[in-house]
């Protein structure tokens, strides 16, 4: 099970002071970035002040992810080697075109794992689904190695490769974002949405979650502390929807009892894929410890 990744914060690689107040923060998962928050004359700054403070990132208890720089600039293998160790949980890697890039960035983790005396697998991989060609080839992409945990949305260089305007209705970005929820659940991993770039309009941020979560996403990268306490919100099951779910399973058992394959509550039907759903939910808020009982299973 990948685990709980509903705010993933962004933290510039090459900012100490910014690392030092991340220390006192609780997302998710903390991503210290050597990619697009760094500018190039700082690559190399960043890859040293990141793998200095991975160790203190990982004893907060959040898992540490840090996002690489992409196979293309010649800058990865570096990067890798300076971050791979016991200290993360994965690696975020950009412009995931295809299987094949997936497969030379997968290389490169194994030679560094077995330099560093890792078992081969331990590092786990976040791929970014950034052009027109990665969504065509998301399933291949998501079945290519275990590795994969999570894959995320990159909305701006997905607009910049299809050559369109983004908006802030994101009607541009509407089909990748349903083909990679969808993708992401027909293989097993968990789908992560694109950071949402306005962090001074929390209620913009809360609704277009919301509908981001509506669609089958399990988290988001946080692009300011502020943003971290919403997504969590969000992206978790609210009290109202935990008593529904198990307002849902109660009926449903009680109609079981009597030899019934579905019944009604608050009018509407409750057969077996509502149930599934409602125990999916229940599942959900079990994994992030808002539960103290097992959910019922059927």
């Amino acid at each position: 099970m990948p685990p709980t990744l509903r705010s993933l914060l962004f933290v510039p690689g090459n900012t100490p002071r910014m690392l030092d107040r991340a220390l006192n923060l609780r997302p998710d998962a903390f991503v210290p970035d050597m990619e697009d928050s760094v500018p190039w004359d700082e690559k190399a700054n960043a890859r040293e002040v990141t793998a200095a403070y991975v160790p203190q990132l990982a004893r907060t208890g959040a898992p540490v992810i840090p996002r690489v720089n992409s196979l293309d600039t010649g800058l990865l293998e570096d990067d890798l080697n300076a971050v791979i160790g016991p200290h993360i949980y994965g690696v975020s890697v950009g412009k995931m075109d295809n299987p094949d890039i997936l497969g030379e960035v997968v290389g490169l983790i194994q030679k560094i794992e077995v330099r560093a005396g890792l078992p081969i697998g331990t590092t786990k991989l976040v791929p970014w689904i950034e052009s027109a060609e990665s969504i065509l080839k998301l399933d291949e992409i998501c079945r290519s190695s275990p590795r994969i945990v999570a894959i995320a949305l990159g909305a701006e260089d997905f607009t910049n490769d299809m050559e369109i305007e983004r908006t802030d209705s994101d009607a541009e970005i509407a089909y990748a974002r349903s083909a990679i929820a969808i993708a992401a659940r027909a293989t097993g991993i968990l789908a992560l949405d694109t950071p949402f770039f306005a962090f001074r309009e929390p209620d913009a941020l809360r609704e277009n979650s919301l509908a981001s979560r509506g669609i089958g996403f399990r988290g988001r990268f946080a692009i300011h502390p502020a943003q971290v306490e919403i997504l969590n919100e969000v992206f978790s099951p609210s009290e109202e929807e935990v008593n529904h779910a198990r307002r849902v399973i109660e009926a449903f058992e009680e109609a079981a009892a009597m030899g019934r394959g579905s019944t009604s509550l608050d009018g509407k039907v409750v057969d077996v894929p509502v149930v599934k759903r409602a125990q999916g939910l229940l599942e959900q808020a079990a994994q992030m410890g808002l539960l103290e009982e097992e959910p019922f299973s059927l």
